[in-house]
């Protein structure tokens, strides 16, 4: 498959593209003068991208400077309290018994400001992440112990039996059983607590359940630690997660975060050790959405409060101030395609502290004045800046960071309607170079996925530039459900996947489409996970669209309910699909597979377990018996996402040519090695 002709910017060649360095995830030292950044970068082999650790100046002038390399990469970087750099790696320590294990899992590596990193903390199997205290250096971790092992050491001898004998097998007494690309089991995630220094078999602080992301805080004295647990309910519609606090020291179990009708998550200790800040959602049902808000509880009393009680958006990524007389909270929120950053002060009072831009990593200075954090946008990349802690609507100082993208190829600007029932709608349009009344560019249009989320950051794997670069106007809509709108928002669309969203997506594409510098004849669509839905929904109501690509996408609800891995969340929203069909039948496009005429590009992951790959199998079927132009794009080895930098690179060119062949009319040309 050629590349887009002009090879002008890193966006006309794919292997360019994805060869740009991708910062991801920032740590401040202590004394604030070091920051230190992990930056993913293709290997050798160009298969994977592997993240290395760099040094970057706080103040913004000297250049950044690689910290560590090696073959398995570093990530997760964490300071201690006399400035060394913690991280995960699996690389191997010297030790040839070592070898072995570093292929199974990473290890906790510390690396002193002069010197080589030194192992620290290493499991049977890996470690999933870790944690330090702010004021001691303890160290918690979480990694897995099989049933009927009490400690490393005798999960260790039951992995080993398991692989001498050959038996990959589990066997489930409850659910979950899989959680995105990924089989839960059999062995549960544990924390884990090492004091700074300690010699001994680490505390275990108690199982997390059911679970593959693992949420762990300390706090800043090290004497208690907080972790999330998955727990059963009596039928699986009533599982939840909860926040356990045990001693540190001891593991014994102190208290309980749980309410009934919500779970918690991001366990997050005040800045003088005294309360444990959490996100609470409200647990959907049938009628009601679910919603976030942060919550401090007193670790005294077990008293909940919530911190932005009239907030109207979604708090994410709280952090707090390392000063314990502060207790200033600054977080994260999705707000009319941005998500800026705000701050609570301890009066009760929010600010917004950025106008544009979306943040994540919040990193806050030893005094609480100054904030580090990475912006990214539809237009730009995850990039380190620094900001005033307090000052609203600043723009920020960006960072001497490794990367960049170089000149868009095009433009970005946005879009403006009024849905059918006047609610106001805005969406992102990127619209490529030359693009104008006299050269009008053609249209795809991008629903996202989740629902409640918003086109508001860089995506490396739903890009619009290389579209762009192809000559392609990309519109990026956030219809009915969409986070950063407020509750209204989410009410609009409730239960109506293919109802008031859709009809929102399609205003939203009439206005696009009414601008002189769009054509208005050559519009394609394509959308993956709830964005794919969209597609198939609209594939069964409109031929509006030349063409369509429908990636991990959900077609016969009432199938796809019993077989993803969250299939208590769907049924909460949707109903019991034999007691109240009625949600099932009004927007599932498969009982619609007749209407169809649109081409439709199907792809999927074999490992897709959010949305498993039976969905696009059975849509790719059922539109090929209705002899629907159809081609089926196919990755064994991926899951929700496409990940690994070859099949990344394959996917965009596939997707580009299927859209040249049938919204512009050229030869279609079967992409190389597939």
């Amino acid at each position: 498959m050629p590349e887009t002709p002009g090879d002008s910017t890193a966006f006309h060649d794919l292997t360019a593209f994805l060869a740009i360095p991708r910062v991801d995830g920032l740590a401040l030292s202590p004394d604030g003068k070091r920051l230190v950044a992990a930056v993913g970068t293709l290997n050798a082999e160009g298969n994977a991208c592997v993240s290395g650790l760099w040094e970057l100046d706080p103040a913004g002038v000297r250049e950044p400077r690689r910290l560590t390399r090696s073959r398995k990469g570093e990530s997760a970087p964490a300071f201690a309290t006399d400035g060394t750099l913690y991280f995960l790696s699996g690389r191997p320590d010297g030790d040839p018994a070592a070898v072995e294990e570093a292929e199974e899992g990473s290890a906790v590596w510390a690396l002193p400001e002069r010197g080589e990193a030194i192992l620290t903390a290493r499991h049977p199997g890996g470690i999933a992440g870790f944690c330090l205290a702010r004021d001691t250096g303890t160290l918690a971790y979480s990694a897995g112990l099989l049933p009927g092992a009490a400690d490393a050491a005798a999960h260790a001898k039951l992995r080993k039996d398991r692989a001498d004998a050959k038996v990959t097998a589990i066997l489930y007494e409850s659910g979950p059983t899989r959680y995105w690309g990924s089989d839960l089991g059999p062995d549960e995630q544990h924390t884990f607590v090492r004091a700074r220094g300690g010699h001994g078999s680490p505390v275990d602080a108690g199982g997390q359940g059911s679970v593959s992301e693992t949420e762990t805080a300390l706090s800043p004295d090290g004497t208690r630690v907080a972790h999330t647990r998955f727990v059963h309910g009596a039928v699986p519609d009533r599982c939840r997660t909860v926040v356990v606090i045990a001693d540190a020291a001891t593991g014994e179990q102190l208290r309980v975060i749980d309410r009934d009708g919500f779970v918690y998550s991001a366990p997050l200790f005040t800045a003088d050790g005294t309360g444990l800040i959490c996100t609470r959602q409200l647990l959907e049902t049938y009628e009601t959405p679910y919603s976030y808000t942060l919550v401090r509880v007193d670790l005294a009393d077990g008293a909940e409060s919530e911190l932005v009680p009239d907030f109207e958006n979604w708090p994410i990524g709280a952090t707090v101030s390392p000063r314990p007389d502060d207790a200033t909270v600054w977080f994260a929120a999705d707000e009319l395609g941005h998500s800026p950053v705000f701050r609570r002060d301890p009066d009760g009072t929010v600010t917004r502290l950025t106008a544009t831009g979306t943040y994540t990593s919040l990193c806050v200075a030893p005094d609480g004045r100054t904030l580090y954090a990475l912006r990214s946008g539809v237009d730009s990349p995850p990039t380190p800046v620094r900001l005033d802690a307090a000052a609203p609507d600043q723009q920020p100082v960006a960072l001497k960071a490794p990367g960049g993208v170089g000149r868009l190829p095009g433009t970005l600007t946005e879009v403006h309607t009024v849905a059918d029932d006047g609610f106001p709608l805005r969406s992102w349009l990127v619209l490529p170079e030359g693009a104008s009344a006299e050269r009008p560019a053609p249209l795809i249009v991008f629903p996202h996925g989740g629902p409640e989320t918003s086109w508001n950051a860089w995506t490396w794997r739903w890009n619009p530039w290389p579209f762009a670069a192809r000559g392609y106007a990309v519109l990026l809509p956030d219809p009915a459900l969409s986070s950063g709108y407020g509750p209204r928002m989410h009410e609009r669309g409730w239960g109506q996947w293919g109802g008031q969203p859709y009809r929102d997506l399609m205003a939203a594409t009439d206005a696009a489409e009414a601008r002189p510098d769009i054509d208005a004849t050559r519009t394609g669509l394509a959308g993956a996970s709830y964005g794919g839905y969209l597609a198939n929904r609209i594939a069964t109501l409109t031929d509006r669209f030349k063409a369509i690509v429908s990636h991990a996408s959900l077609w016969d609800l009432r199938a796809f309910q019993s077989e993803t891995d969250v299939s208590a969340y769907f049924r909460r929203i949707f109903g019991d699909p034999l007691t109240r069909p009625e949600r099932y039948e009004a927007n599932s496009p498969a009982l619609a597979a007749d209407r169809v005429r649109t081409p439709v590009l199907v792809v999927h992951g074999g490992k897709d377990y959010r949305v498993p790959v039976g969905q696009g199998m059975a849509l790719f079927q059922d539109l090929q018996r209705r002899e629907v132009p159809t081609k089926f794009l196919y990755f064994p080895d991926e899951g929700h996402w496409i990940l690994a930098p070859n099949h990344a690179r394959l996917w965009y060119a596939t997707l580009l040519g299927f859209l040249d062949h049938h919204v512009r009319g050229e030869e279609w040309q079967r992409p190389e090695l597939v």
